[in-house]
């Protein structure tokens, strides 16, 4: 799955490449989400690689997402495909999140098609609470690696649970 639009040189993506592989199966509602999550990102984000491979150059970025055992793995390559770097991080602090996340998700799809409107608002609530969470703990390991503004950090939170479904 990909998606871009070409840009200035700027700290952002304009392409996102997902490993089909490394996807868990999803259903028509995760997969619409996964879909939006990449649009948005591609549309509005912040991007911003630091430290050694931020002397690579400037921007704009590719991003290739992956998952091999049982690490996330961010390729970040320039517009050009020329290599920034490889950052493979430990799900382990993000798996409690992920699966409070789905469950919620689930109660969520579940409500809109059958409880009240105050029930699903209330369960609403709790889904982005624990999204948002999630996009702090993700900002927060970044920091010395990507900088990500919290929006960023939200949509690449949402693509990132796309690997991680039971």
């Amino acid at each position: 799955m990909s998606t871009g639009r070409s840009s200035i040189k700027a700290p952002r993506l304009v392409r996102i490449e997902l490993d089909e592989r490394s996807l868990a199966p999803a259903n028509a509602d995760i997969e619409h989400e996964r879909k939006i999550a990449v649009y948005d990102l591609i549309q509005d984000n912040k991007f911003e690689p630091v430290g050694e491979t931020a002397a690579i150059g400037e921007g704009p970025f590719v991003l290739y997402l992956s998952s091999a055992e049982g690490r996330l793995v961010m390729d970040v390559r320039r517009e050009d495909e020329a290599p920034v770097g490889q950052l493979h991080l430990s799900m382990a602090p993000l798996r409690k999140i992920i699966k409070d996340y789905f469950m919620l998700c689930e109660s969520y799809y579940d409500a809109i098609r059958n409880a009240a409107p105050q029930q699903i608002e209330t369960i609403d609530m709790a889904r982005r609470a624990v999204h948002n969470e999630g996009s702090e703990i993700l900002e927060a390991r970044l920091k010395d690696k990507i900088l990500v503004d919290f929006s960023t950090a939200r949509r690449l939170f949402t693509l990132i649970c796309s690997f991680y479904l039971k």
